[in-house]
């Protein structure tokens, strides 16, 4: 992992220059800091109020100009016009190719206290060549929510490995044709990644100068092969997750069991209002008997950008939006994130669980046992949209015609390498 960024020496080093040159803070300068902060969680101005009114003297003002690749696209325009926000929040998988274009700043010199509160597996996410480059926000376990109210009436047991899950998904079309178990997003990678990470895969690595990648390896072509018996066998719905059709089967018991991230419980009252209380929350099904790994979908990190005219007071917020305890609360109350800090997981407003599961008091217990088990790929890659668009395309394609799930992974292998040699890298 030690060079895997010299080939984007030159803008990293650019960025490293403006980060090393900053500005001076209030204390230089005598007088109030103002920080820009492009943020899309709903309600972060409630939590950014609670800063500003605890700082008078570095005025935080939030703007939400996007959300994912799009603020990732805003953000590198931004920068090479030289007028960049001072923070933005970054999904982990983003934030390789902000920090090889030189968009985001090495924060290291600010953060040595921070990163203490963090576990090792968190921080990999956020730390390159042993500098740090944001500081985590959340962490999205992949977990399984399932209908406790449809699993009860056709008698069907939670399921504990993929094998189990098969089984009750093929009981329930048995008994209930018109339910499917879940549906097979061909639109939204990040399930599809999650489960390839709890499956062992490692789509990117490198060693010295030279990458390594291999997303249709054997892991994930198992992962892939069990998917399309399901949908082959009919057992699954092939809607994208997020479209109106999915909204409406989520709302009227279509659909069984939905595998996402701990960020569910936040999204489910506007996706399927009429279900409070009808849902459950349990760990992914296994591979193996007893094993408890599991992978993530999302998880975000607060991070200071090359652009930051102050960036001592920018990381100083960006690590106390993280693990100061009344901003982790007001998160978890607001936002409805899972904590990355290791220290945010016990807190007393976690005790209680998310609105829309008020029957299952051990939400959070299970998320809690779970987070420490998830696992990312040991790092993202430098060109993550071009293989996410991969995946898009080529299994929507196979998702429609009925082509196979394994040829569609060789060729969002074929299109990822291609494009990181066109744009200098060396893969072996």
């Amino acid at each position: 992992m030690k060079s895997q960024w010299r080939l984007a020496g030159v803008v990293l080093a650019g960025a490293l220059l403006v980060t090393g040159c900053g500005g001076g803070g209030a204390a230089a300068t005598g007088g109030k800091v103002d920080l820009s902060f492009w943020d899309w969680d709903p309600n972060m101005d409630q939590v950014v109020a609670i800063w500003n009114t605890a700082h008078p003297d570095i005025h935080v003002t939030l703007t939400n100009p996007a959300g994912g690749d799009q603020l990732v696209a805003k953000m590198v325009t931004a920068h090479q016009a030289g007028n960049g926000p001072d923070l933005a929040k970054v999904e982990y998988q983003s934030l390789p190719s902000l920090v090889s274009n030189g968009v985001v700043a090495d924060i290291s010199q600010y953060t040595a206290d921070t990163v203490r509160q963090f576990d090792e597996p968190t921080l990999r996410s956020t730390r390159f060549d042993g500098k740090v480059y944001g500081v985590p926000q959340d962490v999205a376990p992949l977990m399984l929510f399932y209908r406790k109210d449809i699993f009860q009436q056709y008698g069907i047991e939670v399921p504990t490995t993929w094998q189990d899950y098969a089984t009750a998904a093929a009981t329930l079309h048995q008994k209930a044709p018109a339910v499917s178990m879940t549906n097979f997003d061909a639109a939204d990678p990040g399930w599809f990644t999650g489960l390839m990470q709890q499956a062992g895969a490692d789509w990117w690595s490198a060693s010295g100068d030279t990458w390594r990648v291999d997303i249709n390896g054997s892991a994930s072509k198992k992962v892939a092969d069990y998917w399309q018996k399901l949908v082959a066998d009919g057992l699954v719905a092939k809607n994208p997750s997020f479209s109106p059709q999915w909204n409406k089967q989520m709302n009227d018991g279509s659909l069984a069991t939905w595998i996402s991230g701990a960020w569910a419980p936040a999204q489910l009252g506007g996706i399927a209002p009429a279900t409070k209380g009808k849902w459950a929350v349990a760990p992914l099904p296994a591979w193996s008997p007893g094993d408890r790994a599991t992978g993530i979908w999302g998880g975000s990190a607060t991070t200071v950008t090359a652009d930051a005219k102050h960036p001592a007071e920018a990381a100083q917020f960006a690590s106390w939006l993280n693990t100061d305890a009344e901003a982790i609360t007001a998160q978890i109350r607001q936002i409805n994130i899972y904590p990355a800090a290791t220290a945010g997981r016990s807190l007393p407003v976690l005790s209680s669980p998310p609105a829309f599961f008020p029957d299952q008091a051990n939400f959070y217990d299970l998320v809690k046992g779970v987070a420490p088990t998830a696992r990312s790929f040991s790092m993202w890659g430098p060109n993550v949209t071009v293989t996410f668009s991969g995946y898009t395309d080529r299994f929507a394609a196979a998702l429609q015609s009925g082509g196979s799930f394994g040829a569609a992974l060789d060729a969002v292998q074929s299109s990822t390498v291609a494009d990181m040699k066109k744009l200098g890298f060396a893969v072996s």
